[in-house]
């Protein structure tokens, strides 16, 4: 198959990561491309360690350039902005056959609104993958009113084949995980802001406790503060008060305690 990846951020890179080891050509667009080819290298190596994949055979078919008219399969992997992915999503369809088929790794916006703007809206789906992609095996697959059989049909296809297991959600803010994940997140930062308890022994009360591989502060840290913010701040307009953002994470969000990827947010890495 011919996949294009718009983006080649983390979550970008970890989706054309594991086309790539399934033994797909895949084009990434990103404007800093030698660092997304990188970023993609290192995990293919990491991939070879584990014996998944021949990290020079695949790279041999990785491909740094814009999305070219003959992708079978589109997804679209820039940050939660929606005029971003927008306008993202409608130059790719201009650049496609009409079967086509065109995704978005959005973690919470409306599939309907994305699609609103394209010629095709039928064509988009959601596949939301999950960080750090090759390790993660769940993906939700988003579906609106208008998504036809055949599409969502391809969908679980693509999603099977990549050995990960699909979950259909009809097209609602915050989809299933978002919005469950991101309500025990902001309230793990309450917790912490009214000095209920750490961050450290919350998260240890809920992997020790629940069950979860990792607790919601850290989970936080590695999504990015900024992030969560954002999708909080969406969540909050579209489903009311109890995703209303706490102070703390606005705090830390314009301190630039951002999480992993600043160096510290409620942990220091």
């Amino acid at each position: 198959m011919k996949v294009a990846v718009i983006g080649g951020g983390r979550m970008g890179s970890g989706i054309a990561q594991v086309f790539l080891v399934r033994g797909d050509h895949v084009t990434v667009q990103e404007p800093l491309a030698e660092q997304a080819r990188r970023r993609i290298a290192d995990g293919l190596a990491v991939a070879a360690s584990k014996g998944l994949a021949d990290p020079d055979e695949a790279l041999a078919r990785l491909t740094m350039d814009a999305v070219p008219a003959d992708a079978e399969l589109v997804v679209e992997a820039v940050p939660e902005d929606a005029a971003l992915k927008i306008r993202i999503l409608a130059e790719a369809e201009a650049r496609l056959s009409r079967d086509a088929l065109l995704a978005s790794n959005t973690s919470s916006l409306s599939i309907a609104e994305l699609a609103a703007a394209l010629d095709r809206p039928e064509r988009l789906i959601g596949l939301h993958f999950f960080n750090p992609v090759p390790v993660q095996r769940l993906v939700e697959i988003v579906v609106t009113a208008a998504t036809p059989p055949d599409v969502l049909e391809r969908a679980r296809r693509v999603v099977a084949g990549l050995g990960k297991t699909g979950v259909v959600v009809n097209d609602s803010p915050g989809f299933t995980t978002s919005r469950l994940g991101v309500l025990l997140g902001l309230e793990a930062i309450r917790m912490v802001e009214e000095g209920v308890a750490s961050a450290e022994d919350i998260d240890t009360a809920m992997t020790l406790g629940y069950g979860h591989p990792m607790g919601p502060l850290r989970l936080g840290d590695l999504v990015g503060l900024d992030v969560r913010l954002a999708i909080a701040e969406y969540l909050h307009a579209k489903l009311g008060p109890r995703f209303e953002p706490p102070g703390l994470l606005r705090e830390k969000v314009a301190a630039g305690e951002l999480g992993r990827k600043s160096g510290k947010g409620f942990y220091a890495w």
